[in-house]
């Protein structure tokens, strides 16, 4: 008996072990073929040196860094959270961001099959030896961007035990970093109000209201260390937008940078609003409804795709939640559409139009096939929204057709 379990034991071992040798591979690749592409880090520098200045007390929203004269864009927590970066060399700051990231991005897919019902070992190493090779990720880890570590922080909330007291700090301390991932809170306080008729008070308000008070806490905590630049974001900073790029660059996959590129514009104006309200409400719903119909994987990959749909911009870094949505599509769709959809953030095709830095506009110029390349990201949301709306909808109707 004990020969035998044994060897079955190994026998369980070559696949995981066959997993990890292939996620290793890939990883390296990975690493080299940055490294052969002379990667910047542009957006770590710009972290770093965030950090430096509010050391060394000064304005930390006049401050530019790095050659392309970059700004602080983040709230003041965030610049305190870089602090340690300046204890650090550049090249090990580097080498320690790649090899974080690369981390985060195992960590992503394991809460992504965790969400999905499909954790299994071994797992997470295969699906990420493959994703590490889409485009967000690609720039993500080219810019040195956070964009990993602000979704594990909410898919670490969003796949906790309902009844875990922690749940709500990862989406509290991510929405501290970066204000988009708030509407994760939106949607928790919907679904929690919704089901507080029934059950009165429940884990989804309990956990809005733990990601709200980290919120606060932390923002707060950040206006006692830095009260002048504190001041300035949420009085000033916060409404320029501008700040953060050219609404109709390439790499702009939200709705406005779209309206920007179709209308020829620099500024869409009331369209996008009018655009973002609409997406923004639809999104939510759908997002609302899944959940209270306890499809969590459905919600949250909805929620996701709105806020990335109706920020002013969404980076295509941004759109990292391609790895949860790409995880949710294989356990649910067919596979032409996982593979479609898969194609549209592994080809880098918004890359292929004519696109160049500031004070050049070539985006303003594009043709129709050339706005259909750069708006892909954002097609895919709207269409992934659609289909879950459809599905919801055809589920409704079944169920109200059983009652009758």
């Amino acid at each position: 008996m004990t020969v035998t379990s044994t060897h079955r034991a190994r026998l369980r071992e070559l696949p995981l072990a066959a997993a990890a040798t292939a996620c290793l591979l890939s990883f390296a690749a990975f690493w080299m073929a940055q490294r052969a592409a002379n990667v910047t880090m542009l957006d770590l520098s710009v972290y770093r040196a965030e950090g430096e200045t509010v050391l060394a007390g000064g304005d930390l929203y006049a401050m530019r860094a790095t050659s392309a004269n970059l700004p602080t864009t983040y709230p003041p927590f965030a610049a305190l959270l870089f602090t340690p970066l300046t204890l650090l060399g550049v090249p090990e700051m580097r080498t320690l961001a790649t090899a974080g990231n690369l981390l985060l991005l195992l960590a992503l897919v394991h809460l992504s099959l965790r969400l999905v019902g499909r954790d299994r070992p071994g797992a997470a190493l295969w699906v990420a030896a493959v994703l590490v090779w889409c485009e967000p990720v690609w720039t993500t880890l080219r810019y040195g961007q956070i964009n990993l570590l602000i979704a594990v922080a909410v898919l670490w909330d969003l796949t906790r035990r309902e009844n875990s007291r922690w749940a709500g700090v990862g989406i509290g301390l991510a929405t501290a970093v970066k204000l988009t991932p708030g509407l994760f809170v939106v949607l928790l306080l919907v679904v929690g109000v919704a089901r507080a008729r029934t059950y009165g008070w429940n884990p989804w308000l309990r956990q809005a209201a733990t990601a709200t008070g980290v919120f606060l806490g932390v923002t707060v905590a950040s206006a006692v260390v830095l009260p002048y630049d504190s001041r300035r974001f949420w009085t000033e900073m916060i409404f320029e937008t501008s700040r953060v790029g050219r609404k109709e660059e390439t790499a702009n996959q939200s709705l406005n940078g779209v309206l920007a590129r179709l209308m020829h514009t620099t500024d869409p104006g009331t369209w996008w609003l009018l655009a973002a309200v609409v997406v923004g409400v639809a999104g939510i719903t759908v997002a609302v409804v899944a959940a209270l119909r306890d499809d969590r994987p459905v919600a949250v990959v909805a929620c996701a795709t709105t806020a990335l749909l109706v920020s002013p911009i969404s980076w295509s870094h941004h759109w990292v939640w391609c790895v949860p949505m790409l995880v949710l599509l294989a356990t649910r769709a067919r596979p032409a559409w996982t593979v479609g959809t898969a194609l549209v953030f592994a080809s880098f095709a918004l890359w292929w139009v004519p696109h160049a830095p500031a004070p050049v506009r070539l985006e303003l110029h594009q043709n129709g096939w050339q706005m259909l390349l750069s708006g892909l990201y954002t097609l895919a949301g709207l269409g992934l929204l659609a289909a879950f709306a459809v599905r919801q909808w055809r589920a409704g109707t079944g169920q109200a057709v059983a009652k009758e």
